[in-house]
Order: structure tokens, then C-alpha cells, then sequence
């Protein structure tokens, strides 16, 4: 009898020993946030294209189901933020010490439920440095949310109120989003109840620098719609004719500070992946290939003829941070980055979006242009940027727009002091240097030579939205390094 149930116990042991080995071949971990394609069955919804002169056949679109589904995952912000007392950032203050009182205040944006179990994105601008935080439903039903975590680069925060079998909506993919495609901007603007608008959208990959305010190395790559947004609609959802989120919206066009025309949304692809990070690490995972770069649309017009950069279709590399994926890889100022995994890349905000889709030890497909050749490289993304420091404070050069809206050849900006001697010196975060004892200073290199083997200097500069220059006079300063 053992001898007829060893072959049957054995065969079956290693039938199950298969079956785990496959499993864990074939398992990969997912993300807890996973996108949905917008569906090319016939819903009545059609994209504003246009043929033989006339629309096409039955182009009116149907907004009715996206809306009603739409607006029960999207809620109203409220936002508390306590009185406080803070240092006066002006001359006087910092030579006296003065202070001034910041009353209560208090502020409202949108969210949109993306999970049932009550996980909420929205803006950065919404929640930062706030100290209480209020969401309504549809359903004026109002509880507390906790913020989980913020990104200021991208301008996305994450929420989660403890509810359960919430409306929520998914994400669909923004890549797949079309210029002309019919769009709905979901959201409370004006402290009005939940409202609908529709529109178009008019372009993608658009960057306004609206992020540089509250970030040093921003991500932007907007879809720009002709939907109506205005003041509240912050944090709201961009939401193709399936009902699906295709964006965040984040900010508008407006001399007077109300909608003129134009929003701009966060695409979905880059939420998600943000989005993914912040509830799975608690912060963004964020990937560099350690290179500084510029395209037609940002360079001068010096640039643009000396680079040939209105001849060359790709982003213009400027500079290669030591030690980084880009310099192990090969790649060299002067190449012209051309597409990124395949996916063509044409600016910088193209740029941005592709790579921030992925994490530090993600390894990307390089195409490049180097002397009219087209080449492929690897390149693995490093977790630090590589930032310039000196004596101790982070620091970065001028952007070509900084360049021209203050009139200037150059400089550099202060990012963080630290407990660096320029925070000793009460230089504060934003101070722009022109020059050191009189020597222009244009960038990180020109810094540190008109600070080599010197011992006591004088810096100035300039803080953005101030009159006039500072002047600061430092001493005991020691051979610069870089870190």
C-alpha cells in the first residue's frame, strides 16, 4: 500500500512546488492606484474633430453620466491656518528683529476621492502650512482630513478622511489625451456648491512657471483647457466624457486673478504615480539623470543661434552633474535628447513629465543626437539631484526667465542657508548674489572664484518682489568647497 502512495504524494509535491515557482515568477508588486483606458465603444461622446468641413457625424457630446458620477467623488476644502507672529524679511527687520502678527486665516480649494476608503488628492497650494483641514461631500456630509503628505514640485498633496465605500474615481490614462477632446472641469469655485464646466483641450505639455514659487526644481507639463476654472477650483478634477480623471486642476491664465480663457491641469499619469508614492513611502520617490538642459522655448535668443536649437527638434543639454546617471551613461553637453523609453521628447516640460514618472534605480532608453548622429543610451535615475553647494548652503543659478524678468546677465540664488555662515550672515532663503566685492557674479563657478583664497568679502544681491540691493559683509570664509 506505501509503495502504490509514494508516486501519487510525490508527483503531487512537485506539482504544487511548479505552481509556487510560477506564481512568483509571474507576480508583480502593483501600485495602489491603477488606471483605467477610456473606453472606444459607442457612448454618444465624440472628440470636437473636424472633416470635409462640417463635424463629423453625431459629434455632439453626451456630459450628463460624467458629470453625475463625477461630482460625488469631488469635495469642497476648507482650510484653518492659526494666528501667528513672524520675523519681518525686510532690512529693518533683519537688522532689529522686528516682528509682525498674521492673523487666522483661512482658505478653500477641491479633492477628488480616489479610493473608497477615503484617500483625497489635491493642490499643494491648498493644504500647505496649514493647520487644520475640513472636506465636504456632495452629500453635506463634513469630517476632518489628515494630510498624509505634499509635494510642492508638482503641486499635489494627499488627504485621507477615515470613511468607508466612498464614491471615488479612477484614473485614465493622459496619455492618451487628444487636442480637441471635450473636457469636464469638476470642482467648488467661488465658495459655490459643486459646479460643472466643459471646454477643450487646446494643449498639452504647457509649463507657466507658476511651481517655481514654491519649489527649486519644479515639475510641470500642464493640459490646457478652455474649461471655465476659477479661484476654488483648485484641486478639482479634469474628467474625460467616460468620467475618468485625466487631470488635476492646479491654476489659470488671468490678469485679474479671475478665469480669462485658459486652465491648466496636472496630467494623470504624473498624479498617479505621486500619488502612488505618497501612500506607499510617505513622500515622493523622485528620480534624476543629473543633467541641466534647455530648449527653444526658454533659451535667448543668442542661444537659440549659437545652439542651433530652432534647427534640431529635442532638449539641449547644457551641463553633466559628476557622478550621475547621465555621465556614466555616456551622454555629453551638446546632445540633443530626442525621445525618453520611445516617447518622443520636443521640450522641457516633455522632459519633465516623462521622467517623473519613474523612481531612483529605474533604468531609461535615451535616444540622443550628437553631431547629426542618432544614439541610444541607458541611463539610471540617481535619488539626489546633485545641487551645488558652498560653505555649507545650497544654491542654484538663474533661469534664462529669471534672467530676463530682472533685467540681468546672471547670478545665484540661495536656496536653503543651512547653519551655513550665510545664514550667520542673515542672508535669507531667495537672496539673489550679483557679486562679490564689486566682481560679477553670473553663476556657481563664477562664485566660487571670486570667493577662492579670500577671508573676508562683501556679497550683494537682491531679494525678488524688494527695492534695492543688500549688502552683507562676511568674514573668516575659508577656501570654498563643493559638496
Amino acid at each position: 500500500m506505501k509503495t502504490r502512495l509514494f508516486p501519487v504524494i510525490a508527483t503531487a509535491a512537485i506539482t504544487s512546488l511548479a505552481t509556487l515557482y510560477a506564481a512568483s515568477k509571474l507576480y508583480e508588486p502593483k501600485p495602489y492606484f491603477g488606471v483605467r483606458e477610456q473606453t472606444t465603444e459607442n457612448t454618444g461622446a465624440k472628440f470636437a474633430s473636424y472633416e470635409s468641413g462640417s463635424m463629423r457625424t453625431g459629434a455632439v457630446a453626451d456630459f450628463q453620466p460624467a458629470a453625475e458620477s463625477s461630482v460625488k467623488a469631488v469635495v469642497h476644502i476648507k482650510t484653518e491656518t492659526k494666528a501667528r507672529t513672524v520675523q519681518a524679511d525686510d532690512v529693518f527687520g533683519r537688522m532689529f528683529g522686528q516682528q509682525y502678527y498674521i492673523p487666522p486665516q483661512q482658505g478653500s480649494g477641491s479633492g477628488v476621492v480616489i479610493s473608497p476608503d477615503g484617500y483625497i488628492v489635491t493642490n499643494n497650494h491648498v493644504v500647505a502650512n496649514t493647520d487644520q483641514v475640513t472636506v465636504t461631500f456632495n452629500d453635506r456630509f463634513t469630517t476632518k482630513a489628515k494630510v498624509v503628505s505634499t509635494d510642492a514640485a508638482t503641486d499635489l498633496a494627499v488627504l485621507k478622511v477615515e470613511e468607508k465605500n466612498l464614491p471615488f474615481m479612477e484614473f485614465g490614462n493622459s496619455d492618451n489625451v487628444k487636442l480637441g477632446q471635450w473636457v469636464l472641469a469638476v470642482g467648488y469655485p467661488l465658495t459655490l456648491d459643486a459646479t460643472v464646466t466643459a471646454g477643450i483641450v487646446s494643449a498639452k505639455s504647457r509649463s507657466i512657471g507658476i511651481n517655481r514659487s514654491q519649489a527649486n526644481q519644479p515639475v510641470e507639463s500642464f493640459i490646457q483647457t478652455d474649461a471655465a476654472v476659477n479661484p476654488g477650483n483648485s484641486g478639482g478634477a479634469l474628467v474625460n466624457t467616460d468620467g475618468l480623471l485625466i487631470g488635476i486642476n492646479s491654476a489659470i491664465a488671468s490678469p485679474t486673478g479671475s478665469y480669462a480663457g485658459y486652465s491648466y491641469a496636472i496630467p494623470s499619469n504624473i498624479v498617479r504615480k505621486v500619488v502612488n508614492d505618497m501612500v506607499q513611502f510617505g513622500s515622493v520617490q523622485r528620480g534624476y539623470m543629473g543633467i541641466t538642459y534647455i530648449d527653444s522655448k526658454n533659451a535667448t535668443p543668442e542661444e537659440i543661434s549659437s545652439l542651433a536649437l530652432d534647427k534640431t527638434n529635442g532638449v539641449y543639454i547644457t551641463g553633466i552633474m559628476d557622478g550621475s546617471g547621465a555621465e556614466n551613461s555616456g551622454l555629453q553637453k551638446g546632445d540633443f535628447i530626442t525621445a525618453i523609453n520611445g516617447v518622443p521628447v520636443r521640450t522641457s516640460p516633455e522632459l519633465q513629465e516623462q521622467i517623473a514618472r519613474y523612481h531612483p534605480g529605474d533604468k531609461l532608453s535615451v535616444t540622443y543626437l550628437r553631431n547629426g548622429a542618432t544614439k541610444t543610451t541607458s541611463v539610471e535615475l540617481k535619488k539626489e539631484v546633485g545641487t551645488p553647494k558652498l560653505f555649507g548652503a545650497d544654491l542654484r543659478p538663474m533661469t534664462n526667465e529669471e534672467k530676463r524678468k530682472y533685467g540681468i546677465n546672471g547670478g545665484v540664488v540661495v536656496t536653503n542657508t543651512g547653519k551655513s555662515v550665510l545664514a550667520q550672515a542673515r542672508i535669507k532663503n531667495g537672496f539673489i548674489i550679483t557679486s562679490v566685492d564689486d566682481i560679477a557674479v553670473t553663476d556657481v563657478e563664477s562664485l566660487k572664484k571670486a570667493l577662492a583664497n579670500t577671508q573676508a568679502v562683501q556679497i550683494a544681491g537682491f531679494y525678488p518682489g524688494y527695492r534695492g540691493m543688500y549688502y552683507y559683509n562676511i568674514n573668516g570664509m575659508s577656501q570654498p568647497n563643493q559638496e
